[in-house]
């Protein structure tokens, strides 16, 4: 059986990628061979990896799923499966059903695996060119509201919520499924999703009220705040933390972090920052990029990542609420030390 093709194959971006939504893709009897199966999942995948992620905020966990919908679509969708089950009307709301199924059964290990990890556990950074599912930039608060939808402060919110929850909240808050048509791929009865979406909603709106953040003061934010803590400027950084802010820095074990619990307050939060930052800024190179679909740093080493900075901001103003750090080199892996600007 053929392997998923790995993304940047000849042919994976070849097709017109189509909005994401349900229904859609061409009948089943359209899909005569091999060759149009592996064409219908690769004109999905970014969808696909774009829901997923959403899921469960771990690339490597993702490609995973997307390997095991693969396998199963090209089971369903080949000639055997087509005698035995009959037609596909819409292979891309099939392949939906696969992945978040597949993705939910993955919950599991992933909730095993974080019983064992070590200090604050933080989504992986995604380069906004994957997060937001391959989709050209867009302009006002169309783009603005896809940026929320996969920020790292949402998705550290999402991880709070149920599985199923969390399934729910992405299809239908984040890629605009309807109730039934969620209803469907879950498995579930509508008024049951509903339910689910009431309190998913609920709880997430409660964490973090929706607002309209600018990307442009974010940008300049994160330039401030980089050089207020690589230069080892302490009033400069004070100006810009918000009474409450939060730091959060996911090393897994594996890398320098500010300690096994988020650390709360702007004098705490400031005097770490004040005691690590600016021994680091002579090795430190950094890189501002879009990642998560907002405004980063890439801090690099020697050329190799070394952290990426995420900032979240108070809607009421331009301080700084919570600070993402992860230093996790397993999740530095895919990011390209060549993007952005130094």
């Amino acid at each position: 059986m053929t392997d998923v093709p790995p993304p940047g194959s000849p042919g994976a971006d070849s097709e017109p990628h189509t909005p994401p939504g349900p229904g859609g893709g061409r009948p089943d009897e359209a899909y005569g061979d091999g060759a149009d199966a592996t064409e219908a999942f690769l004109g999905n995948r970014e969808l696909l990896l774009s829901i997923v992620y959403n899921m469960l905020g771990s690339v490597a966990d993702t490609e995973d799923v997307l390997q095991e919908a693969w396998l199963a679509w090209a089971d369903r969708a080949g000639a055997a499966g087509r005698a035995a089950a009959g037609p596909i009307e819409h292979p891309r709301a099939y392949l939906v059903r696969i992945a978040v199924n597949k993705a939910l059964a993955r919950q599991a290990v992933i909730s095993r695996r974080r019983e064992t990890y070590v200090g604050p556990w933080l989504p992986e950074p995604l380069p906004t060119t994957l997060a937001d599912g391959g989709r050209p930039p867009e302009e006002g608060g169309d783009a603005v509201d896809r940026a929320e939808s996969v920020s790292m402060a949402l998705l550290v919110v999402l991880e709070s919520l149920t599985p199923l929850e969390r399934a729910v909240f992405v299809l239908h808050e984040v890629f605009g499924y309807a109730h039934t048509e969620t209803a469907e791929i879950l498995g579930r009865r509508p008024a049951a999703v509903r339910q689910l979406a009431h309190r998913a909603r609920e709880h997430v709106r409660a964490r973090r009220p929706r607002y309209q953040a600018d990307p442009r003061l974010r940008q300049q934010v994160t330039e401030r705040f980089a050089a207020a803590v690589y230069g080892g400027d302490l009033p400069a950084l004070l100006r810009l933390l918000a009474p409450d802010v939060t730091l959060w820095a996911d090393g897994g074990g594996k890398a320098v972090a500010a300690g096994l619990r988020p650390l709360h307050g702007r004098d705490h939060v400031a005097r770490l920052l004040m005691s690590r930052g600016p021994e680091l800024a002579p090795r430190l190179d950094i890189r501002f990029q879009q990642v998560n679909g907002g405004p980063s740093a890439v801090l690099l080493i020697g050329g190799s990542p070394f952290a990426v900075l995420v900032l979240d901001l108070d809607p009421d103003g331009g301080t700084v609420r919570g600070i993402y750090f992860v230093t996790n080199p397993d999740k530095l892996a895919r990011l390209d030390p060549a993007a952005g600007q130094a």
